[in-house]
């Protein structure tokens, strides 16, 4: 049975973008769309009139709204939507259980800083078991050109970062683009250089030409196994985040990796997903990867 494309819509615009980039992708996967909305009714211990009809009806209507604008576009696809008795960070993983991926709206970064900077959109796609697609609705109109190119952030050694690339050259295939693989580096603080990492650096040439010669290494695979999506090496200096950051700004997905482990104070989603998923003007997919 083909797991579905899960979306998450709490009524805001960007859920509803969020739906739309969902209802697109299980299109393109040819993958049934599964439309969610948490809402747990928690009386509140304070004296103010609280209606728990009136806010089950609302749940069911924002849900609604979503599903008709979803089946209105995209009459061939099937769709299924759900109210979810649950708090929200419960709810969506519970979903991401079952999903090929989750999808939820952003606000990105600013003063109204949206539930990526909030109580549970980080914590979603910091400990999800898929990946997790974060979708902006900017004006109302697309950053994402659809002709746009796939952006994908390498990092470590070939065999780190096959489901990141898998994600990627699958995604890339699917829109029938290109992608574009950027591995950024910087120097080494002092105490970090040893004998053997220096000796791989001067067997390559210098440590520019060490990183160009990993990232091939880890795109040879996928290059074979996806000949006809065209493929652009991106090695560049500077932090992994703005190297990303710059390298998308044309792009219609970006897509890093979240290693899944969980640090002593619980999952993280490192440092470049936090920048990106923060910054970034087209959607970002966060994949899991390496776990250990």
């Amino acid at each position: 049975m083909t797991r579905p494309v899960t979306v998450g819509v709490d009524g805001s615009p960007e859920s509803l973008a969020a739906a739309d980039w969902a209802a697109r992708e299980a299109t393109l996967r040819g993958a049934p769309l599964r439309i969610v909305h948490a809402w747990l009714w928690q009386p509140l211990d304070v004296g103010i009139v609280q209606d728990r009809e009136a806010q089950a009806q609302s749940a069911n209507g924002l849900l609604r709204e979503a599903e008709t604008r979803v089946a209105s576009r995209r009459s061939s696809l099937k769709v299924t939507a759900e109210v979810v008795a649950d708090t929200a960070v419960t709810a969506l993983l519970s979903e991401a259980e079952r999903s090929e991926m989750l999808v939820l709206g952003s606000r990105g970064y600013g003063a109204l800083a949206g539930f990526l900077l909030g109580s549970y959109g980080q914590q979603v796609i910091a400990a999800a078991p898929c990946p997790v697609v974060s979708v902006r609705d900017p004006g109302g109109q697309s950053a994402a050109p659809e002709g746009g190119e796939i952006v994908l952030g390498q990092q470590g050694g070939p065999e780190d970062c096959d489901a990141v690339l898998k994600f990627a050259f699958e995604a890339a295939a699917e829109r029938g683009t290109s992608v574009r693989a950027v591995r950024a580096w910087s120097l080494p603080p002092i105490f970090a250089y040893s004998p053997g990492s220096m000796r791989l650096a001067d067997e390559a040439g210098g440590l520019e030409p060490f990183e160009k010669k990993a990232l091939a290494q880890a795109l040879a695979p996928w290059r074979r196994k996806f000949p006809a999506v065209p493929v652009t090496e991106h090695v560049e200096i500077g932090s992994a985040g703005q190297v990303l950051l710059s390298a998308a700004a044309k792009a219609q997905l970006l897509v890093v990796g979240r290693r899944a482990r969980r640090a002593p104070v619980g999952p993280r989603i490192g440092s470049a997903a936090h920048a990106v998923l923060h910054h970034s003007t087209c959607p970002v997919a966060v994949v899991p990867h390496a776990r250990e």
